[in-house]
């Protein structure tokens, strides 16, 4: 699907467009998260639209001839892949159509209309709004964004693995949030192609295990129903890509619930003023609840991956 001098050559096209996000130490917490490891956060959560989804989608926009846009943009997402495709409507200047299933986030609904972004609610999961998203483009000629089947946009979350490298070449461990598995598939990528003794472990919803099944499948299944409630995360069956990807890079994939992640954002929240959405919680749910098997002295990066007010108004 894509290769590392295609994350590279994203970065370089998305440069000055979206934000190098910083990392920090997760230290002197008050409920230490894993024991006899060095911690760092990988704050997505900053970059512009809040999420890591800004990468994507920029560099899907800038890799277009702008004539293709003549008839606008449409993707189908839980939220954040939205508002960064919204935000790509704005830079080129056409219109944006968004279909969101029913339990998307009011206040990322909110915020894709405040892009400018035309929103339509279509289904209880993501599949059923995509559905709705293709019908619009066949009747539109508008250009789909794909949130994770589309080597652009996998390109460009792959630039969080080429950053998290340069800024902690020591790094031992990645520790991912997964939906469809744009990010993990991106990140995985860079990583092994620079530090292949780096582990990757992806983190699904106990509601969403759509790779996990996958795996344990041997094939791309779909899975029978998803009952998480977090949107970003809900995703019946990947691109047949991803999961070639996610099977030959990806070391391990663990699960947590939508509760433990809620408690993880409100734990950001709490102890570094972090205000994480709860896919953007997950990899500190997975530490938290002691779902990633670890050693003493491991660096471990944790990717908080997408802003959202979960834990603030929970």
């Amino acid at each position: 699907m894509i290769a590392l001098e295609d994350i590279r050559t994203a970065a370089t096209r998305i440069e000055g467009n979206v934000r190098r996000t910083p990392m920090i130490a997760a230290g002197n917490l008050k409920t230490p998260l894993a024991g006899g490891v060095d911690l760092t956060l990988k704050l997505e959560l900053l970059q512009v639209t809040g999420s890591f989804k800004a990468r994507g989608a920029t560099n899907r926009l800038l890799s277009l001839d702008p004539a293709a846009l003549e008839h606008g943009i449409v993707t189908a997402s839980g939220g954040n892949h939205g508002i960064a495709t919204a935000r790509a409507g704005f830079m080129a200047g056409v219109p944006t159509t968004i279909f969101l299933p029913t339990n998307a986030s009011p206040a990322k609904i909110e915020k894709l209309r405040a892009w400018g972004a035309a929103t339509h609610i279509v289904g209880s999961a993501w599949h059923e709004s995509n559905e709705a998203a293709q019908a619009f483009v066949r009747e539109t000629g508008a250009v789909y964004f794909h949130p994770f089947a589309d080597p652009a946009v996998v390109a460009g979350q792959g630039t969080v693995g080429l950053e998290i490298l340069d800024q902690m070449p020591d790094v031992t461990t990645v520790l991912v949030a997964m939906g469809g598995g744009g990010l993990v598939s991106g990140v995985a990528t860079a990583i092994k192609a620079l530090a292949p003794h780096v582990r990757v472990v992806g983190i699904e919803a106990t509601g969403s295990p759509v790779l996990l099944r996958a795996l344990e499948a041997g094939s791309n299944v779909a899975l029978d129903k998803v009952t998480t409630s977090v949107a970003t995360m809900a995703c019946a069956k990947t691109d047949d890509r991803i999961f070639d990807i996610v099977r030959d890079k990806v070391d391990e994939i663990v699960l947590v619930d939508d509760d433990e992640m809620l408690r993880a954002a409100r734990s950001l929240w709490f102890e570094m003023g972090l205000a994480a959405d709860l896919s953007g919680a997950a990899a500190i749910a997975a530490l938290a609840e002691s779902r990633v098997r670890l050693k003493q002295g491991e660096r471990v990066c944790a990717i908080v991956c997408g802003a959202g007010p979960d834990a603030i108004l929970g």
